[in-house]
């Protein structure tokens, strides 16, 4: 494997219909990457030992328990997982594993999930890969499986949230003491703990610090390929509606039509970004009126689709269009990966006390101030405030799972203008972006809510009521930015009756 990815020159001819399908080229650019997986050069400093011990011993397969990456292809964790089972000349085995409930997602998350899994599983019956859907908390179904299965390694995600944490922890207790256990950062472009080694700043602290080891890792990613060695033990088929119907969540928020799940789409949706929306990216993507964003992150926040391809595909029009290119890769790769620095090192990253102590003590000090409105979470949810403009912002949540990143930021200041206390409306974003959006429960909506809320990555701001030193945004200045007449139409932000709240003695 190179050590650092040669993008091909965009072409000068007029380009075929297979140069343009995504699904024709990418496959072929894989096989020329390795025709097998042990051909290629693993950077072991994606991996992190999680046991004691690194040798497999005696077994039949080695598992790859799938988790934060739910895709076959361009997966650096389940490639070291086929290498060791290579080395070992044993069966390959996929694991996911399905709590019931999963912090208040709804059926929208989990039915966007489960069909990207379909689509998982039927990718590793034709790799020969057995894919096993097990259903509660891993450490209670996945030593059982390693037993059945004779299994002798395990190879899982990185996730830098605290209950992915605590599961991984949970298995390494349960799991016999002489099989090796590894983790490997298939998520980031440059693996969380080599990145850096702290909790950084701001973008500016970390900055340099990935950009100079892309070259390491930004590389073009070898094949899955097919497996040479068939398990003795079968996975069970899923039932893929069976499995649905038993989730316990609430059904009332549903799917949405425009984001179809699974790593076939999400290509599809990068492959158009690429070429319809990436040339508006550059200039126009603060401006919500503007078909100019990717829109990816439903597939990256599952895994469906990696960051590292959407960046690969990206500087692949680097010389017709530098500051698109360079703009997105600033946002989906030291963006991304500084919001997981920041959740990885500080383990309160969704509480006030996570936030530096300027920004603490700011909010602190301004928590008695009057607000100017006081709306409760139930009229929030409803888009039931006098703000047109935030309504509509509300609303795109809610009926799109996403909501454009400028207003996002609006969104979240004003949710901090009008709750009680800064703890309230941290916990209320937070609440209102992991129900509705499709990418919540991420480190991105985290930090999103905290840059905002509390002023993660940012600077103090001129004091004002209410905010303090935190960053302050008005409906007039997002009038200067753009034209919200045009926002508000589209998604219905009526104005509401402000009514103030029953006073309490």
């Amino acid at each position: 494997m190179p050590s650092s990815d040669e993008e091909p020159e965009p072409k000068k001819a007029k380009q075929s219909e297979s140069d343009l399908d995504i699904h024709t080229r990418l496959p072929r650019e894989r096989k020329e990457m390795a025709e097998i997986v042990t051909k290629f050069k693993f950077n072991k400093k994606r991996v992190q030992m999680l046991s004691k011990v690194d040798e497999v011993p005696d077994c039949d397969g080695v598992v790859y328990w799938m988790s934060r990456d739910q895709r076959v292809q361009d997966n650096w964790a389940l490639l070291f997982a086929q290498r060791l089972a290579l080395k070992y000349e044993v069966s390959l085995h996929v694991v996911f594993c399905l709590v019931p409930s999963f912090l208040g997602a709804t059926y929208r998350h989990y039915h966007f999930m489960l069909k990207g899994l379909e689509e998982v599983e039927e990718e590793c019956r034709k790799l020969n890969i057995e894919f096993h859907l097990l259903l509660g908390k891993a450490k209670d179904s996945l030593p059982k499986l390693m037993e059945e299965h004779h299994i002798g390694g395990v190879v899982t995600d990185f996730s830098p949230l605290r209950v992915p944490k605590q599961w991984r922890q949970d298995v390494l207790e349960v799991i016999p003491k002489n099989i090796p256990m590894c983790m490997v950062d298939a998520h980031n472009v440059v693996p969380c703990w080599v990145a850096s080694d702290k909790q950084e700043y701001s973008a500016k602290t970390i900055r340099r610090k990935i950009t100079d080891k892309l070259p390491d890792f930004l590389t073009k990613f070898p094949t899955v390929a097919r497996h040479p060695h068939t398990s003795k033990y079968k996975a069970k088929p899923v039932d893929w509606e069976v499995t649905e119907k038993s989730i316990e969540v609430d059904r009332t928020v549903g799917p949405v039509e425009w984001a179809n799940p699974g790593t076939h789409s999400g290509l599809d949706n990068l492959n158009e970004f690429c070429l319809n929306r990436l040339r508006k990216y550059a200039d126009q993507r603060n401006n919500p009126n503007v078909k100019a964003l990717s829109n990816m992150s439903p597939w990256l926040h599952f895994g469906q689709v990696s960051a590292q391809r959407c960046v690969l595909e990206v500087k692949r029009y680097k010389k017709k269009l530098r500051d698109g290119v360079e703009g997105f890769v600033e946002e989906a790769v030291v963006r991304r990966e500084l919001a997981d620095n920041y959740c990885h090192y500080q383990p309160k990253y969704d509480q006030m006390e996570g936030a530096y102590k300027w920004a603490f003590d700011t909010l602190d000090n301004h928590r008695d101030d009057k607000r100017p409105y006081l709306y409760s979470r139930e009229q929030l949810t409803q888009a039931q405030t006098h703000d047109d403009l935030w309504n509509s912002a509300q609303l795109e949540l809610v009926t799109t799972a996403k909501m454009h990143g400028f207003m996002r930021m609006y969104w979240a200041k004003k949710v901090l203008e009008w709750t009680r206390t800064p703890e309230e409306a941290l916990q209320t974003a937070i609440y209102l972006n992991d129900r509705f959006s499709l990418d919540g429960r991420d480190p991105n909506g985290y930090v999103g809510c905290m840059w905002s809320i509390c002023g993660i990555h940012d600077q103090g701001w001129a004091e004002r009521s209410v905010f303090g030193k935190i960053r302050y945004m008005n409906y007039d200045g997002c009038k200067r930015k753009f034209k919200i007449d045009g926002y508000i139409s589209r998604f219905g932000g009526k104005k509401h009756k402000y009514i103030p709240p029953p006073t309490t003695d």
